[in-house]
């Protein structure tokens, strides 16, 4: 046991790793709760604002006359420099709503002030990591206002990653705009579009969602800090809630606000609720695209083929030369997995119990996984996919000059009855509108040529 130093708890004594930062409540949840393997070193985001949210508290409490500059000095030290990913083992996953992380971070920056003050670790008489860097505090409030940090920061990095592949979709639309090709619907020939039209509507459609990312995220800024355990403030001292927050927009560079109510504040995870429904109206629309991009690039010989997709490895163990669309299909399936996430939000939010939802933990997890897949996903995405498409113009045109749904054009001029017979023909004996307009002698080569022109069929005109 020489590696080892005894801390004690309400429970009793346990041993700890002596070179270890945290401490015994950071052990207890080390031994309890094995379940996701993934530990909060893995969301540094999250670590960060636990720092971030105990400086802000820790200068409060100086600014109030609780805490003394000598050690709020040194605790603000400590949570500006915290880089001890290692130092925070906890499954993401927990029962005590989020006690064992507030706890971990108390520990970590309790021992890493006793060092530079010269002390053991575990010497908590000195710096403890209830009395002193969890002053006025409670898991209650300081582990929703460091989540709504954290989720705060990722999101500014998740617009990021959004915009940059709304442009590389606009650049592909600028690239296509001279490609024609049939739009469809239902799967059946529609009318003719270009390419380019296509991908720019890829690039509008998630336009539109940094803007609901972004006021979803704005949520976040009303915080409960000074609720301590269900919202009276029990053990924080006047005045500290509004001082806190405003402490925290200043270290943030984030709007931050006390909530009006800090009661109705602490349980209610409304804001993350609406946060989750943003993220998977991304990657609904996410999966939609990688379906529509499937399709275009299904054959070579027996699908659409009307584009390519950057070959990445090969596609079978059986069939040679078969290539498939290996990162449309993985972010499909990370959009599958943030639709999930978004149900374990909505159940985890509905859990919540008169003063508390003790659910937090797999909700926060469940958000900040699906952050991270549609990060990595729009990445990929982007770099190993769009960017390389190109188009097969030229297939592109023959489907539009073999198509039926050319015949729409010609509506405007020949009405939907000849259309109608003239689509129906060409439908059973396989010949093209164009030669079946001309035979019947409904308009001039001239004139059809005219109508059917690419140019007249891509927008707004007026009729010919």
């Amino acid at each position: 046991m020489e590696n080892f130093r005894n801390e004690s708890d309400l429970l009793g004594t346990l041993p700890v790793p002596v070179n270890a930062y945290y401490g015994v409540q950071t052990q207890r949840a080390i031994d309890n709760f094995k379940i996701s393997g993934q530990k909060l070193s893995s969301y540094p985001h999250l670590i960060r604002a636990l720092a971030i949210v105990k400086k802000a508290a820790a200068k409060t409490n100086y600014e109030l006359g609780l805490l003394e500059e000598p050690l709020y000095q040194k605790i603000a030290e400590v949570c500006d420099e915290i880089q001890f990913h290692e130092e925070f083992p906890i499954d993401m996953i927990q029962g005590g709503a989020g006690t064992s992380v507030n706890m971990n971070a108390n520990e970590v920056i309790a021992n890493r002030v006793l060092e530079k003050l010269g002390k053991e670790k575990g010497d908590y008489q000195y710096c403890s990591p209830n009395d002193h860097v969890n002053l006025s505090q409670s898991t209650n409030d300081a582990y929703p206002t460091s989540l709504k940090m954290a989720l705060l920061s990722m999101n500014e990095e998740l617009v990021e990653k959004l915009k940059k592949i709304v442009e590389a979709f606009r650049d592909k639309g600028k690239e296509f705009s001279s490609v024609i090709k049939m739009g469809r619907t239902q799967l059946q020939d529609a009318v003719p579009m270009s390419l380019g039209q296509e991908f720019e509507a890829f690039a509008a459609t998630l336009e539109e969602d940094i803007s609901k990312l972004n006021a979803n995220a704005n949520l976040f800024v009303e915080i409960n800090m000074g609720a301590t355990a269900i919202g009276t403030g029990l053990n924080a001292p006047v005045g500290y809630a509004n001082l806190c927050a405003k402490n925290l927009a200043q270290l943030t560079g984030f709007s931050i606000l006390s909530s009006p109510n800090l009661v109705e504040a602490t349980p209610d995870t409304g804001s993350y609720v609406i946060y989750s429904s943003a993220l998977k109206r991304l990657a609904v629309k996410l999966s939609k695209i990688c379906n529509d991009l499937r399709l275009l690039s299904s054959g070579p010989r027996a699908g659409f083929f009307e584009i390519n997709l950057p070959p990445m490895q090969p596609g079978s163990s059986i069939m040679p030369g078969k290539v498939n669309p290996v990162i449309p299909e993985v972010v499909n399936q990370v959009c599958y997995k943030v639709f999930g996430n978004d149900l374990t939000v909505t159940f985890a939010a509905e859990a919540g119990q008169l003063q508390l939802n003790v659910m937090e933990p797999v909700l926060s997890h469940a958000i900040m996984e699906n952050i991270n897949f549609l990060g990595n996903a729009l990445d990929t995405l982007r770099e190993k996919c769009i960017v390389g498409i190109t188009a097969n113009k030229d297939i592109c045109l023959n489907m539009v000059r073999n198509s039926i749904g050319i015949v729409t054009a010609l509506n405007p001029y020949i009405g939907y009855k000849n259309s109608t017979e003239i689509a129906k023909e060409a439908l059973e004996t396989g010949r093209s509108v164009y030669d079946l307009v001309l035979e019947r002698g409904i308009l001039s080569e001239e004139r059809l040529n005219e109508i059917l022109d690419p140019e007249n069929m891509l927008k707004p005109h007026q009729p010919l």
